[in-house]
């Protein structure tokens, strides 16, 4: 197991020139192909560059590791640079710059969140106004963001919830992924909790 006990994953969903996002410094950083050039920006240099590089305009760096995989593939640079992150030993990742642009790719990412809890890890996904993240069964907590929608939804055909301290309590009630109820939600306490009876749910903190 590495020392390091995170993995950051830079994407290239694009980004006003203003944002930063730092990584903890104690975080593995991999820069997901054109995901280098966020990094560059901010003058953080990855651990680790990889991907087929079709998007990626800035020179290659030279100081560190850099993994080059064929155009044609199966799998996404995003979903590359999660299969090396689990390979490596990291269950806590966080994939930057993965929501906003091309619709396809916010999906795409969106399911990468279900390959790594089914790989016994958990992830997430950072963009500029939002952030998301697939829960499996369990209680759960979180804090109160007045900037924030909380959202809710089924990542499974039905997901039983009970939610505590938002405007509009759960109890016991089930989601299905065919009706968007859990939409545009507020934390009104200083923190929510949240229990999962069954099934996978995603939560969706959106800027208002």
């Amino acid at each position: 197991m590495t020392e390091k006990r995170s993995c950051w994953i830079f994407g290239g969903a694009p980004v006003s020139v203003d944002y930063k996002i730092i990584p903890p410094s104690d975080a593995y950083l991999i820069a997901a192909d054109s995901g280098f050039s966020m990094l560059k920006r901010m003058g953080i240099m990855p651990d680790l560059v990889l991907g087929d590089f079709d998007s990626l305009t800035d020179d290659k760096p030279t100081d560190c590791e850099i993994l080059t995989a064929a155009v044609e593939k199966d799998d996404t640079d995003t979903m590359l640079a999660i299969k090396t992150a689990l390979s490596r030993g990291y269950l806590d990742i966080t994939i930057a710059g993965s929501i906003g642009g091309r619709l396809d790719h916010t999906f795409a990412n969106i399911q990468s969140l279900a390959y790594i809890v089914e790989n016994g890890g958990s992830g997430r996904l950072v963009g500029e106004n939002d952030t998301c993240e697939l829960f499996r069964a369990g209680d759960y907590k979180f804090p109160k963001n007045e900037k924030m929608h909380f959202s809710l939804f089924s990542y499974s055909e039905e997901a039983v919830i009970t939610t505590r301290g938002t405007k509009y309590d759960l109890d016991s009630y089930c989601l299905t992924n065919s009706f968007p109820l859990g939409v545009s939600n507020e934390i009104l306490l200083p923190e929510c909790t949240l229990k999962i009876e069954k099934g996978r749910v995603l939560v969706i903190f959106s800027k208002k």
